[in-house]
């Protein structure tokens, strides 16, 4: 065969491959969710069920089930349980503020008649002179969110069943890709149409930004909430485990952190009066919150994902927008995988004149 005709062949074969997953990605676009946090789990978790298999080594079925159990036991039913407790002061404050028990704006009123004249004075003349207008955006932008939360809660309790699918779907994706993991990785490693030093390099970074995310800024992140959590507990802060999930997420955040939820918690405690909670906030969230990152990171994973953290930060909020919670993981990954592909191909041209002046040379 000529190789205009093996180019032919090679090219229909590529076309019918892109179709073929496209048609793929199409199918099981209503479990893609499920299936990337399978992904997920699968190799985050993948050194637990290697040490089953060296218990076990002639039964990979059964390490994985045991595996499996583990992670529902130590992850997935705990996960879920304060899910439901979120999402039930989630729908109590929404509840509260439509009553009107809640008014955000008053707070904000409050607050704002609380500090000295001067700073009143400058930040009228920032350009907040109007303050009911900001009150209003505030009460609104705050029930907007709650509300979001909780017609979310509701949406689920309509939908039980096509979630408890997805689910169940996640659940048995995870057995497969735990038990036949170690040998699905490196066959699309070698399936992939790139050399094989660059697919590795690729894999490697995947496979360290995956980690890197859950479990070291996931695990900080965790702690960080429920130190929150506690904090606003002790104090009397209504809805205290929503606001530590909140400061969960916002932990993801390098610059941001926890401190955007705890420092206006402290502002109106100090504003109306309540000193002594107020102080507990603020020692707790300086002290206690905010050096659980410099302590835990480095143990966990160190600072090695290759990342800066304006790209962590950019890559996280685009990566939510886009795709809700799995983009804190994925957001990240996409901006490593490109600086990655960048760094690799700037390399390769800086040693494209090497080569080609040792090829003249012989």
């Amino acid at each position: 065969m000529t190789t205009d005709g093996r180019r032919i062949e090679q090219g229909g074969l590529i076309l019918f491959l892109v179709l073929a997953s496209i048609g793929l990605l199409l199918i099981v676009s209503s479990f893609i969710g499920a299936l990337l946090w399978a992904a997920l789990a699968a190799l985050l978790f993948q050194p637990l069920f290697q040490r089953l298999l060296r218990r076990w080594p002639e039964r990979r079925t059964m390490a994985a089930a045991v595996s499996l159990l583990i992670i529902t036991v130590a992850v997935v039913i705990p996960a879920l349980i304060v899910a439901s407790l979120v999402i039930d002061q989630s729908v109590g404050v929404y509840a509260q503020m439509r009553s009107g028990n809640i008014d955000f704006a008053l707070y904000f009123h409050q607050v704002h008649d609380a500090l000295p004249d001067r700073i009143q004075n400058l930040v009228d003349r920032s350009g907040f002179d109007s303050f009911e207008r900001v009150q209003a955006k505030l009460s609104q932008a705050v029930s907007s969110s709650v509300s979001t939360i909780a017609r979310q809660a509701l949406s689920i309790g309509a939908n039980a069943a096509s979630f408890l699918l997805a689910f169940g779907v996640g659940l048995y994706v995870t057995f497969f890709l735990l038990r036949d993991g170690d040998s699905i990785g490196p066959a699309v490693v070698r399936a992939l149409p790139l050399r094989r030093d660059v697919a590795e390099r690729l894999s490697d970074k995947f496979v360290a930004v995956v980690r890197a995310t859950i479990k070291g800024s996931g695990v900080v992140a965790l702690v960080q909430g429920a130190l929150g959590a506690a904090t606003f507990w002790i104090v009397g802060v209504p809805a205290a485990l929503l606001w530590g999930v909140l400061m969960a997420i916002t932990a993801l955040l390098p610059a941001v952190g926890p401190a955007i939820i705890w420092t206006p918690v402290a502002i109106y405690l100090l504003a109306t009066g309540a000193i002594w909670q107020a102080v507990v906030v603020i020692l707790s969230g300086v002290f206690v919150i905010g050096l659980a990152d410099n302590i835990l990171r480095p143990i966990l994973v160190g600072r090695d994902t290759g990342l800066p953290d304006w790209m962590v930060l950019v890559t996280t909020l685009g990566g939510i927008d886009l795709i809700g919670l799995s983009g804190i993981v994925v957001g990240p990954l996409a901006g490593a995988l490109f600086m990655t592909g960048w760094q690799i191909l700037t390399e390769d041209r800086r040693a494209e004149p090497v080569r080609v002046n040792s090829e003249a040379g012989g």
